[in-house]
């Protein structure tokens, strides 16, 4: 799994036995271990790349965005995979930015329809919705400060050691894809 340090954009490569439920690995909040996905949005192919994440601290329902380098996918990071699909399926909807979802509803989003990295809104607006973001998140358990930052880099493969994209999680020491189990 990832292991993400606060302010810093190098992870560590970490192992640790996901929880298991009905035969599928699960999210385990108490041991601060999240899933993560990479979804490929720009070409239709399908691709998305699964992981595990540790050091966000969240708690409870998950935090998407179009804002990940180099590609700009979209990242989801959570602890119920309801609500990733439902952060997910809202980024969609508002053309890409950033969602904090909570019980299957939108707790916070920042909408950037231009590309899925611009707002077309007044930058007041935007500030106050970045602000509300960040508060979501911090509802959320996100113990990291900026953790859509922490995200945006979690996507770019060059920066070691253990990242992830739309194909799978990255080795960047060694540079070739690693299977999620040992």
């Amino acid at each position: 799994m990832i292991g993400v340090e606060a302010g810093q954009i190098v992870t560590r490569a970490l192992v640790a036995e996901p929880a298991i439920r009905d035969g599928r690995a699960v999210a385990d909040p108490g041991r601060d271990l999240a899933k993560i996905a990479v979804i490929e949005r720009h070409r239709r192919t399908g691709r998305i790349g699964l992981g595990f994440v540790s050091g966000f601290g969240l708690q409870r329902g998950a935090l998407a965005s179009t804002h990940a380098h180099d590609a700009h996918n979209i990242v989801v990071v959570g602890v119920d995979d309801a609500d990733m699909a439902t952060a997910v399926n809202r980024l969609a909807e508002l053309g890409g930015g950033q969602v904090a979802v909570d019980a299957g509803r939108p707790a916070a989003e920042v909408p950037c329809p231009i590309g899925g990295l611009l707002s077309d809104r007044p930058v007041e607006e935007v500030a106050a919705a970045v602000t509300r973001m960040e508060e979501a998140s911090r509802d959320l358990g996100v113990r990291i400060p900026a953790p859509f930052m922490a995200m945006s880099f979690l996507a770019l493969s060059v920066v070691p050691e253990l990242k992830i994209t739309d194909r799978g999680l990255v080795d960047t020491v060694r540079f070739e894809l690693v299977p999620l189990q040992v």
